[in-house]
């Protein structure tokens, strides 16, 4: 791969429906950037109704090599876009069903149909239907990572923490099945809302966090809470690898070192990287590591954890 190529990687996989989740700035019209596309060899298998509903916002996409021998460790991609944008269409994480992985891209329901925990139920209500699917699809149920970027992020990183949470599974069927994750790659999401968030944007009527939590974050406390990973961090949580720009002006670097400290307190495996002049949906040649860097510290995170161990 060039070093074009490289950095075309690097800026798509974070930029890719990321959003602006502090909001507050006038949106500027985006330049068009490269499509991902399906690789040859690669099957897809396109809007799979994973609730059972037809809501296009519950249904997601499955990309696996047209022949595998056995079944596959699978990894999700979860969309940004500040859980009011975005689409599983595009998904940045397609090159791995090049590398012996499946790969699906969800939907699910945005800001604009429902408020808290809607989007969390449907990650894991996702998760319990391609586990459930596992023997159809040839994927390997004991090997399921996600990877997200912004809202995608904290959805991935609610997913690596809440796995026993009660309450969150009612959307969907194959409640007899776990949304237990193997992996976790955040990449820049919000751990904590109650801190290190500014608070007039978040107060605001239209912002991202308003529209999530269903009310302004002052009067949402409770909420805010509940939509936090930090809360529900435990021992048994799944390695953890964060993707983090030091110059993040929307969701503050120290929201990543915050769930990394818990994390590593908890005892739990995980890495912080810290991207030096890395902004937000921007990784770019001007970055330390490169895009290309973190590219293979991403797929060298999910190899040592999906493909050698079947746990």
């Amino acid at each position: 791969m060039t070093r074009r190529k490289g950095w075309i990687f690097g800026v798509l996989v974070v930029a890719v429906g990321s959003g602006s989740i502090a909001q507050g700035q006038e949106r500027k019209e985006q330049p068009k950037r490269p499509q991902f596309r399906v690789p040859e060899g690669v099957k897809a298998e396109r809007d799979i109704d994973y609730v059972g509903g037809g809501l296009k916002s519950q249904m997601l996409d499955l990309f696996a090599a047209e022949e595998a021998s056995e079944p596959l460790p699978l990894v999700v991609w979860i969309h940004g876009g500040a859980w009011q944008s975005g689409s599983k269409e595009n998904c940045p994480a397609l090159p791995l069903a090049t590398r012996g992985y499946a790969v699906a891209s969800i939907n699910y329901r945005l800001t604009g149909e429902a408020s808290f925990p809607a989007q969390i139920e449907d990650c894991r209500a996702a998760i319990r239907w391609l586990r459930a699917n596992a023997e159809k699809h040839h994927l390997d149920p004991r090997r399921i990572g996600v990877w997200g970027a912004s809202a995608g992020g904290h959805l991935v990183a609610l997913l690596g923490t809440s796995a026993d949470v009660k309450g969150w599974d009612g959307v969907g069927g194959h409640s007899n099945e776990s949304a237990r994750v193997q992996a976790v790659c955040d990449y820049f999401g919000p751990a904590d809302f109650l801190l290190h968030f500014n608070p007039d944007r978040a107060t605001k009527a239209d912002s991202p966090i308003t529209r999530l939590l269903g009310g302004p974050l002052k009067d949402k406390q409770d909420e805010a809470r509940k939509a936090s990973p930090v809360t529900y961090i435990s021992k048994d949580d799944p390695p953890f690898l964060i993707v983090h720009g030091d110059q993040d002006p929307l969701v503050p670097i120290v929201q990543s070192e915050l769930l990394c400290d818990a994390l590593k307190k908890a005892g739990v495996d995980v890495t912080l990287l810290k991207v030096k002049n890395g902004k937000h949906g921007a990784f770019g040649p001007e970055c330390e590591p490169s895009p290309m860097e973190i590219r293979d510290t991403v797929f060298k995170f999910f190899d040592n954890n999906l493909k050698k161990s079947s746990q």
